[in-house]
């Protein structure tokens, strides 16, 4: 059994100046998992990988 955590990776559109940043990270049980990178030890999100598609997929409408 394995004691490392998930890995995160952070947004691309997250700003360079540690502002506004979102990462996310995919665990075992295929949730997916959302937290504020400046915040690491605060509430996160778990998703399913349906809603997870929903949301990007509305994001990028959303920013077209």
């Amino acid at each position: 059994m394995s004691t490392t955590g998930p890995h995160w990776i952070k947004s691309s559109y997250s700003g360079g100046g540690g502002d506004n940043c979102v990462e996310v990270a995919r665990d075992r049980a295929e949730a997916i998992h959302v937290r504020d990178s400046k915040q690491q030890e605060a509430a996160q999100l778990a998703l399913s990988p349906s809603a997870w598609s929903a949301f990007v997929a509305y994001a990028t409408e959303a920013r077209a």
